[in-house]
């Protein structure tokens, strides 16, 4: 049976009294487990660095913002959620689905689709 593959967003907040380069590291993890245990092609990585919060989480008054784009089936997020969970240096963290990227996506496709039958149509007169 084939399972679609789906746009996926997750952003996750690391403590920010964590060295630079542990936190480069643990970015690092959080890419593996999702190519190897989740099964998912990374599209996007952005490092959004150090931000202040509105209200203090876990006693930190700021964190440091990582958002990673992918598309998975979705079958194993659980292993995503499970990670962020059971890691310590990870203060908060969300993931979904990005239904107005696939719908864009699909639109796009649908034009070019539409634009390589004009173009065929055109030719055959």
């Amino acid at each position: 049976m084939y399972v679609k593959e789906r746009i996926y967003e997750s952003m996750f907040i690391i403590a920010p009294n964590i060295p630079e380069v542990d936190r480069e590291k643990l970015v690092e993890r959080v890419k593996s487990i999702i190519e190897e245990r989740v099964r998912g092609k990374i599209e996007k990585v952005e490092r959004m660095g150090l931000r202040k919060f509105a209200y203090e989480i876990k006693k930190f008054s700021e964190g440091d913002y990582t958002v990673i784009y992918f598309r998975s089936d979705g079958q194993h997020l659980q292993e995503l959620e499970e990670f962020y969970r059971v890691t310590p240096e990870i203060i908060r963290w969300q993931t979904f689905r990005r239904f107005d990227l696939e719908k864009k996506e699909r639109k796009q496709q649908r034009k070019e689709a539409e634009a390589v039958e004009s173009s065929e149509g055109g030719t055959e007169s």
